[in-house]
């Protein structure tokens, strides 16, 4: 069993350097600014532009047309106020136009506490020790080939704390997704009839900037516990 053991163990510490390698490259990247969004979506800048214009189109468009609406109310046709109408207008409009930078101050608020949660300091960690501790436990409480029983187990938290990272990073993107389709969103408050798909993405951008948030204190809280854990590993 010397030649197996030594092979599984071999494996093992692929697969905890590995995991390694990915938490310090994923934590890092992921986060409330769009830069690593755009490296990698590169034409989402240039069509932002395209999301502007869609948008003011959209207000224009809505804005006429409940105003026609009004010259119809005689025969049964309901329109908006005018006035009112017009106010809204004028009011989304600047919205869509400047809503890159109302998104950035948003972006920036929430980056701040995800900046604090990645940058407060943890105990130094290696995950590939813990496969060494693992087999270090086993030896003591399990018989048998002990590297295959911490191989496997090794390979559970391996997956759990993959799709973990895969989460937030779909999160990202999401949110990346939500950012630069934000002038058509903005336009949709323009009218009462539609002012619920703006709602709605208001209650979505928020809740993608918090899950974000609670995905990197979940990771650094897994991270924190690993390394309580080589560090004391038989306090159990």
């Amino acid at each position: 069993m010397g030649i197996l053991d030594g092979i599984v163990a071999w494996i093992a510490e692929q697969v905890m350097n590995g995991l390694d390698l990915i938490t310090t490259s994923v934590l890092g990247a992921l986060g409330c600014d769009m830069s690593v969004f755009l490296r990698y979506f590169p034409a989402a800048e240039t069509m932002y532009q395209v999301f502007v214009a869609l948008g003011v189109g959209l207000i224009l468009l809505n804005w006429v047309w409940q105003l026609f609406k009004n010259y119809g109310l005689g025969i049964g046709l309901e329109a908006e106020d005018p006035l009112k109408l017009s106010i809204r207008s004028v009011l989304f409009l600047m919205l869509v136009l400047f809503a890159d930078e109302i998104v950035a101050m948003i972006m920036t608020i929430g980056g701040t506490p995800y900046q604090w949660i990645i940058t407060s300091e943890l105990p130094p960690l290696n995950f590939a020790d813990f496969n060494s501790v693992v087999i270090t436990i086993l030896g003591v409480c399990a018989s048998g080939s002990v590297a295959i029983i911490a191989l496997i187990l090794l390979l559970i938290l391996a997956w759990n704390y993959i799709k973990l990272l895969f989460e937030a990073a779909e999160r990202y993107v999401l949110l990346g997704v939500l950012v630069y389709t934000a002038p058509v969103a903005f336009a949709m408050g323009s009218s009462q009839t539609t002012s619920n798909i703006f709602k709605s993405w208001c209650r979505m951008f928020g809740g993608q900037v918090f899950l974000l948030l609670m995905n990197a204190w979940c990771l650094r809280l897994f991270v924190s516990m690993v390394g309580a854990f080589i560090s004391n590993p038989l306090s159990l």
